[in-house]
């Protein structure tokens, strides 16, 4: 029996409950013993192609894929748990959140969306790390607004010509395959979106260089440019006019589950704050001992805890097929925003040496800082809330 994501219903055993409750559950332990031997750390600012292999023959890109298209079928919880253990497990954050975009995003849209043809084309060769796929909406003029994207596919005989500019792309530089949105009526908003599934090195279609970024340099990103890229009905992802609920559905569930990894780099962070409070020394006893240190490693105790709680709450509703954009707004609010919180506190805990780049805390504040911008600002996430709570309705007024 499949729920409405096309994924075997979620087990019977409360997994998410195990999950909120024990921080070192064996997904999670395994995950993270896998990163530290194999993923390591920051080597450097480059794309690391044999370790996306390494990382798909671990099962990382296939977590999710249904067992048919070469996947493990994994549920969302269990993919949660996984990530969690990677962010754990190695420092290297934008190798891991590379991973992610395409596991909760692109990989997501193709899953629920594509045709049986599409899938069976793309899904084996990502499972097994043959293919690096991308996912490409936000433009330089338009962000979350995406019913004023500018990137038009005009109706031909034999299907139609995209011509426009996406920005931002993760893992752009080094994909294979493309999913892009465009719009075929401008005048009709979100409802004239659609989507489309190709090879980057398809004719009309320009990669442009890396663009420089403050944190995760280890993830790619750059612009892609379409001039007469011409596609066909094929190519389609979706029924036509589906576009903006295709996308609507794939960045639910990545604003949920790509926190997952930061997750996992806050437990990290909180355990090199512990090491530290305990190690360093400074009026005869460890700094831990001072009032100031302990409850700041406290707070960041607190804040990854209930980090936890949001994204496994979220993951399970996902799993039984219910709707999470509340919890997922939540999930992303808490965990980007207290990640960058507790990687300021971890500088403070090293003091000067933790503004130096030799530090282990200098890199995870400038990662942490992109959490408050990728699958939407934070704004956004608020203003979901906000909408689903109806504080902008009117009270109706007794007779």
């Amino acid at each position: 029996m499949s729920n409405r994501h096309g994924e075997n219903e979620a087990p019977t055993t409360p997994l998410a409950l195990a999950a909120m409750l024990d921080d070192a559950h064996p997904i999670k332990t395994a995950a993270a013993d896998f990163a530290r031997t194999s993923l390591g750390s920051i080597g450097s600012d480059e794309f690391d192609l044999a370790r996306w292999e390494a990382a798909a023959e671990f099962g990382i890109q296939g977590l999710m894929i249904p067992a048919e298209y070469g996947g493990q079928g994994r549920t969302a919880v269990e993919g949660a748990l996984t990530f969690e253990g990677l962010g754990l497990g190695s420092n290297d954050n934008g190798f891991v959140f590379a991973l992610a975009a395409q596991s909760f995003a692109m990989q997501r849209a193709l899953i629920t969306a594509g045709t049986e043809t599409q899938r069976k084309r793309w899904l084996p060769e990502l499972a097994a790390g043959k293919a690096v796929g991308c996912f490409a909406m936000s433009e330089p003029a338009v962000g979350s607004d995406t019913g004023s994207i500018g990137t038009t596919a005009t109706p031909t005989d034999s299907g139609y010509l995209l011509n426009g500019t996406k920005a931002w792309v993760t893992l752009a530089p080094v994909a294979d395959v493309i999913i892009v949105f465009a719009t075929t009526d401008p005048s009709m908003g979100h409802w004239g979106l659609n989507g489309f599934i190709m090879e980057t090195n398809r004719p009309g279609v320009t990669v442009g260089p890396v663009q420089r970024k403050m944190g995760i340099n280890s993830c790619p990103f750059s612009e892609v440019r379409f001039s007469d890229c011409a596609v066909s009905a094929d190519d389609m992802l979706g029924n036509p006019g589906a576009g903006g609920s295709v996308f609507t559905s794939a960045v639910e569930a990545e604003r949920a589950f790509l926190y997952s990894a930061q997750m996992g780099s806050m437990e990290r962070v909180l355990n090199l704050s512990i090491e530290r409070a305990r190690s360093r020394e400074a009026y005869g006893q460890p700094i831990g001992g001072f009032q100031a240190i302990s409850h700041k490693i406290a707070e960041m105790k607190l804040r990854h805890e209930t980090a936890r709680l949001l994204i496994y709450k979220a993951a399970e509703l996902f799993d039984r097929g219910e709707g999470m954009t509340m919890a997922g707004a939540l999930a992303k609010l808490q965990t980007s925003e207290m990640a960058v919180q507790s990687a300021l506190d971890a500088m403070r805990i090293f003091g000067a040496e933790g503004y130096t780049v030799d530090a282990p805390v200098e890199a995870e504040l400038r990662d942490a800082i992109g959490g408050l911008a990728y699958s939407g600002t934070s704004e956004i996430a608020r203003n979901l809330v906000a909408r689903l709570l109806r504080v902008d309705r009117p009270m109706r007024r007794k007779k």
